[in-house]
């Protein structure tokens, strides 16, 4: 069973509006828990990568 971490700074009362990631044993899977079956399967490059371009602010 995949164990999912919420989002610190996510927000919502109702815990619908938070990003969510957890550890496999091959990388890391994110998700919106709005929509908890889109799954995007990253490596920790990959999420290091976006999570840089996130904080510049460039789209």
């Amino acid at each position: 069973m995949t164990q999912w971490q919420k989002s610190s700074l996510s927000g919502g009362a109702d815990g619908n509006e938070c990003v969510e990631l957890a550890a496999t044993e091959t990388g890391l899977l994110l998700r919106e828990s709005d929509e908890p079956t889109r799954i995007l399967p990253l490596t920790p490059t990959t999420l290091a990568a976006l999570l840089t371009r996130l904080r510049s602010g460039r789209p």
